[in-house]
């Protein structure tokens, strides 16, 4: 379970204060898979980043009694000077893996070869997301977060992407972020819709579209 107590979060610039959540509670069951929407801005991303516990709220709490990851295909974690093999042991030892477990599937899965023992900040784009990828189904979870990211690379790569995803997901919960209906409706059964601070949530993920378009008429 994720439970948001009475979250607030916000920031300030240029004298402007931009409030993403306003005293916002409610509670993530960890065997339901949730689509989170909202208008540009409204603060999607960030709400990730706040149940990931990459981001801390600015009062409130945040309380997780399950394993969740980071936002899956996220690469802002890594050492640019560290080699791609030893962010993978680093990352391995933080959420106590096997590492030579965890190394051994993402060189399988990335396929960047003899890059893995190069610093990361020499990798392309694309070859810092089929680390991420990897990394992020490498190490199991009991829910997956994502950020509008479900598959990348060439076509090939990116149905192995999904294959891997929807192995992972047999037993996980979810909470996903996408501008996508579709993809909404493929991967999600319940919704929740971010409006000015608040957070409507919704059994049947069909309502939360629907007060989706109403906003973003």
């Amino acid at each position: 379970m994720i439970q948001l107590n009475n979250v607030f979060k916000f920031y300030r610039t240029q004298g402007h204060t931009k409030v993403v959540l306003d005293h916002v509670s409610c509670v993530f069951d960890s065997t339901r898979s949730y689509g989170l929407l909202g208008v540009n801005g409204a603060g999607k991303s960030t709400t990730l980043r706040l149940i990931a516990g990459t981001e801390l709220p600015n009062s409130g709490t945040v309380r997780r009694s399950v394993r969740v990851s980071w936002p899956v295909g996220f690469g802002g974690g890594f050492h640019p000077q560290m080699t791609g093999r030893e962010n993978v042991h680093f990352v391995a030892r933080v959420y106590g893996a096997d590492i030579r477990q965890v190394t051994e599937f993402v060189e399988d899965f990335a396929e960047i070869g003899d890059y893995m023992d190069v610093p990361f900040k020499t990798y392309s784009s694309g070859m810092m997301a089929r680390v991420a990828f990897a990394l992020s189904m490498a190490i199991e979870f009991d829910v997956y977060l994502v950020d509008e990211v479900t598959a990348v690379g060439d076509a090939r790569f990116a149905r192995r992407c999904e294959q891997a995803f929807a192995q992972r997901r047999k037993n996980t919960g979810l909470i996903l972020v996408s501008h996508s209906m579709a993809t909404i409706k493929q991967y999600c059964e319940v919704g929740g819709v971010l409006v000015d601070g608040q957070l409507f949530m919704f059994d049947n993920v069909d309502k939360a579209i629907e007060l989706y378009n109403r906003v973003n008429r």
